[in-house]
């Protein structure tokens, strides 16, 4: 029919936006059945906060200096009711195009903040512990961000300075001034903030000195090039030298080997989370790797 006709070329000429300028791509059932699941998906993703199908993962960092876990970083899931537990890279984009980020944002951290606060009164040794969380670029540019912030700190209890937030050297750069302004404001409540996988984006060292940061986190590609005998360690020398000369802490993710542990010690890394640690765990078991004295 003239209408499937329509319906196909068009799921084809999307595909072939998605590929990039000067591309054409052909339609097949392939790519119809792909475009059935994301709408399927997106249907669900709709309706996935109601139903409280989200919950947080927790995956500890570990100070290189003491080998204490200092923190956790929350980690979004999805419990769907038919497909199982569902990573982010299979929906996070979608909720970003829908806008559906924001809302599903502001849950994480509720529950993350909430779930700290929670341990932090069952065991006296957690009031240091921090939570990090991911922020998205929707979420930072929406007008009442510091607010919301304020309300959810206020409503959980947690002080400011056990938690973090973790964001993109894109994200950073994506507006100057009001960037900087925007800081300021979460700095205001003793917050920490985190740029996430460092080196990886696009770095203007001539900012990077104005924004009020706490601490660069090194991309899990740079760790795990290190080889046994210590090779492919320029880059992340080079990215903890940086943080240290501006009075910043270095923090090495995806750390799978001890080697590589070995490597970020020598190097004067300051933290590191991987599986050679944890790999992310729910509440029950993340609470098990905290000290109970």
């Amino acid at each position: 029919m003239a209408t499937d006709l329509l319906r196909d070329a068009d799921i084809a000429m999307y595909r072939a936006k998605a590929l990039g300028k000067g591309r054409y791509a052909v339609f097949d059932r392939e790519m119809y059945a792909q475009t059935l699941h994301l709408s399927q998906i997106e249907t669900d993703l709709c309706y996935a906060l109601d139903r409280q199908e989200f919950l947080l993962y927790y995956q500890p960092i570990v100070s290189l200096a003491s080998d204490r876990v200092t923190g956790f970083e929350a980690l979004l899931r999805w419990q769907h009711p038919e497909k199982g537990l569902i990573y982010p890279g299979d929906f996070i984009a979608i909720a970003e195009e829908t806008g559906l980020i924001v809302p599903i944002g502001e849950w994480v951290l509720r529950e993350a903040c909430q779930q700290l606060r929670t341990w932090q009164q069952k065991l006296p040794s957690a009031s240091s512990i921090y939570i990090s969380v991911n922020l998205s670029s929707r979420q930072i540019k929406q007008f009442d961000f510091v607010d919301k912030l304020a309300k959810i700190l206020s409503d959980t209890g947690l002080n400011g300075q056990n938690l973090r937030l973790e964001l993109t050297e894109t994200m950073l750069m994506d507006r100057g001034e009001k960037t900087i302004e925007l800081l300021g404001g979460i700095k205001a409540q003793k917050i920490q903030l985190i740029i996430d996988d460092f080196g990886t984006g696009y770095s203007c060292l001539s900012y990077l000195h104005r924004f009020p940061i706490d601490a660069l986190k090194i991309d899990r590609s740079f760790v795990s090039s290190i080889d046994a005998q210590g090779n492919n360690c320029e880059i992340v020398k080079t990215i903890i030298t940086l943080a240290h000369s501006l009075g910043i802490k270095a923090i090495a993710e995806g750390v799978e080997t001890s080697y590589q542990l070995a490597q970020l010690r020598n190097l004067g890394c300051d933290e590191a989370q991987g599986y050679f640690f944890s790999q992310p765990v729910n509440c029950h078991l993340a609470e098990a790797l905290l000290p109970n004295v």
